[in-house]
């Protein structure tokens, strides 16, 4: 099933994201907790890249047992930045081989040796994709502008431009507040976007986890969160409960805000995503019965 079909019935959906090993040793365990996430019944599941022919071997062996072992709709990414338009088409190729409809198109990080990039623009990859068969395509986009953009006026230009090259729905950065997202989507509502998008929810359940984050995302942190961090921070326990309670205060605001599809980084961990399931059961259970009215 396509991933735009779900986000355009009126019944909510939450996804959850996984993300392959490094080395295939790792293989069977991160299989295995991706197996467990999708026990779960989330509406999709996502599957990250990795560029290079290296980890990205081990994306296509992921999304190809979730949606064929599982029968979970699956959306692969795939980044283009550190890849040749040989490697893309080969893996194109096997994505279609397996049956996989939907691809989250991402321009992904610049080589850092200076290599020659065949692709400068995610917009680049969409199109190729587009000429490579009937898929869904997902893009990327930042509630708080991308960090490489001047402004936030300059990233709009470019996510109009990304969108306007085939793009099906969007899903979000993380983000730790969700005002910053409501003023995100009535900017891009107003320059005419009208896509699906999908909230990107972190639950943060360590300190440790949290630098890792600033260092990669550079998400603003509201005072109420970092005063989460640093109350219970010294606690493993005590932050795991603390992050999850906060990621599902974030989905409530969500929902309660009429905003209907949720994507879930759950960093391969079966216990939060269980954790945040069990903290929205009724209220999901709720909001899948209004939906049907």
């Amino acid at each position: 099933m396509k991933v735009i079909e779900l986000l355009k019935s009126e019944k909510p959906t939450l996804s959850f994201e996984v993300f392959p090993p490094k080395t295939q040793d790792k293989f069977e365990s991160i299989i295995s907790a991706a197996y467990e996430i999708g026990r779960l019944k989330p509406d999709f599941m996502s599957v990250t890249y990795g560029a290079g022919g290296g980890r990205s071997r081990y994306t296509v062996e992921m999304v190809d047992q979730l949606q064929n072992v599982l029968k979970i709709p699956v959306l692969s990414h795939l980044t283009c930045a550190s890849s040749t338009r040989e490697q893309v088409k080969k893996i194109l190729e096997k994505l279609k081989e397996k049956g996989i409809e939907n691809i989250l198109a991402l321009r992904g990080d610049i080589p850092e040796d200076g290599g020659v990039m065949q692709y400068k623009h995610a917009a680049e990859l969409i199109e190729e994709i587009h000429q490579s068969g009937d898929f869904c395509i997902g893009a990327a986009c930042y509630p708080e502008g991308h960090p490489e953009s001047a402004d936030k006026n300059e990233d709009l230009k470019y996510l109009k431009e990304k969108v306007d090259s085939g793009v099906d729905f969007l899903t979000t950065q993380m983000f730790f507040q969700n005002e910053l997202f409501y003023r995100f989507l009535y900017r891009i509502r107003e320059i005419g976007i009208t896509v699906p998008v999908c909230a990107g929810i972190m639950p943060v359940t360590s300190s440790r986890q949290l630098k890792r984050i600033g260092g990669m995302s550079g998400a603003f942190m509201p005072q109420n969160f970092i005063a989460m961090v640093d109350r219970f921070g010294g606690s493993a326990e005590a932050m795991k409960q603390a992050g999850i309670q906060y990621a599902a205060s974030q989905i409530i605001d969500l929902l309660a805000n009429g905003i209907k599809h949720i994507h879930v980084y759950t960093m391969n961990r079966p216990d939060i995503a269980a954790a945040i399931l069990e903290n929205l059961s009724e209220i999901w259970e709720y909001e899948i019965s209004r939906s049907a009215q």
